[in-house]
């Protein structure tokens, strides 16, 4: 998958923020651009397995729902 990611230099601190604005909440920081990089790659699939469990555990509160999982 492909996020849009947005990388501020942090002038008080030294360093880099960075952040994905199509999941909110979801940020990082890092001491260079490409530890900022890598970082928000960890947090966007911390945030995406989070998104995924909570999705599911709603299902679950269905008497009726049965969550399967598919390989395409």
């Amino acid at each position: 998958m492909r996020f849009r990611v947005v990388l501020e230099k942090d002038e008080e601190v030294g360093g880099y923020t960075i952040s994905c604005p199509s999941l909110p909440g979801c940020f990082s920081q890092g001491d260079t651009t490409e530890e900022a990089l890598e970082n928000i790659k960890e947090a966007i699939q911390a945030c995406l397995e989070s998104l995924a469990e909570d999705e599911i555990k709603s299902y679950l509160t269905k008497p009726s729902s049965i969550v399967l999982d598919v390989v395409v």
